[in-house]
This record gives C-alpha cells, sequence and structure tokens, in this order.
C-alpha cells in the first residue's frame, strides 16, 4: 500500500477513479428581445448587429419578429454570455433613452 493510504489496481490506477475526467456541456440561453411601443426599429437592428454580429438582413428578420411576434430570439448562448449581451443591451438602450427589454430563458 502507498504511504498516502491510497489503494492501487494491479494497473497502477486507484479504483472508482476514471482516468478521462467527464466533461458536460454548459446549460444555454435564448437571448429574447421584447416589443414596446417606443424602442424605434432602426435602433433593434442597430442592437442586433452591434451586440449580436448579426447581418443586416438577420437582423431585419429578428426585428420584424420582435415587432409582429412580441419577441424575438437574438441567439442561443451559455450563460455567462447571454447575461453579457443582456448587460449590453440594456446599455445601449438606456443610453439612448429607449425602454427596449431584453431577457434570456433556458433554451
Amino acid at each position: 500500500m502507498p504511504e498516502d493510504g491510497r489503494h492501487e489496481t494491479q494497473f497502477g490506477e486507484s479504483p472508482g477513479v476514471d482516468s478521462e475526467p467527464r466533461l458536460e456541456e454548459p446549460r444555454m440561453f435564448r437571448v429574447i428581445l421584447h416589443n414596446d411601443h417606443y424602442t424605434t426599429m432602426d435602433f433593434v437592428v442597430e442592437v442586433l448587429m452591434k451586440v449580436f454580429h448579426k447581418t443586416a438582413a438577420e437582423a431585419i428578420k429578428i426585428m420584424l419578429d420582435v415587432h409582429r411576434k412580441g419577441a424575438g430570439v437574438c441567439g442561443i448562448y451559455a450563460y455567462d454570455i447571454a447575461v453579457t449581451k443582456i448587460s449590453q443591451v440594456r446599455h445601449m438602450a438606456k443610453k439612448r433613452e429607449y425602454p427596449l427589454k431584453c431577457s434570456y430563458e433556458e433554451a
């Protein structure tokens, strides 16, 4: 038996310990923009292009979803990235005095 009190198998490994750690995929979250009656469509497109790196065509499609359906999905991200993007949207909206709401939900 080794000096530290561990038991080893004939192959030199501790029993019950996997040789490869198991990594799980991170939980993912949808970032959603919500419609309001004050934020301009142009500003929503600008946010989508600057914060979410959407092309003009993608940004217009999402903006129309926000306008027509009440909400639009901007993307799906790991938690920290989703929260950071929401913070960026809120900062841009506050700076321009728009009440644009952005949220996340588990994907």
